[in-house]
């Protein structure tokens, strides 16, 4: 299966797992009293910026700023993540976007949950050139 159709594929998957979640909170509500409802993971900053591949932010969402990458032409980038709340039977769904970065194809391989740490590798899916700047990387920790 190529690459494009894995992360549509999965692209997918978060959004009718989404829908679904939306769509359960909506029917346990009473008849009476359905309203939209807001769905939020912890409080407070939900940030953290990675330095040598590493970061520390213990909520089970989030936001991680990479550091400035080079990473190669099919080249990976490992970003460890310190989270006390991450259980190795946790299911962690990310993403990634381009922070500063401008070239490459910054694609999420793999989210592997143990406890106390999410490790996550960003492939640069590019066939001619290397990122050239930060990445943002988003998760969400869903308990199994």
């Amino acid at each position: 299966m190529s690459r494009t159709l894995r992360r549509f594929s999965a692209d997918v998957v978060l959004v009718l797992l989404a829908l679904w979640l939306l769509t359960t909170l909506a029917h346990a509500q009473t008849q009476g009293s359905l309203r939209p409802t807001l769905f939020s993971i912890d409080g407070g900053t939900k940030t953290a910026t990675a330095t040598a591949g590493a970061a520390t932010l213990n909520k089970m969402s989030g936001i991680i700023t990479t550091e400035s990458l080079v990473t190669g032409i099919g080249a990976t980038y490992t970003l460890t993540l310190t989270n006390s709340g991450a259980l190795a039977s946790d299911m962690v769904f990310a993403n990634v976007a381009n922070g500063t970065n401008t070239t490459g194809n910054p694609e999420i391989t793999t989210a592997k949950p143990s406890a106390g740490s999410i490790q996550i590798v960003v492939m640069n899916g590019s066939t001619t050139v290397p990122f050239n700047g930060n990445l943002r990387i988003t998760y969400i920790v869903l308990r199994n």
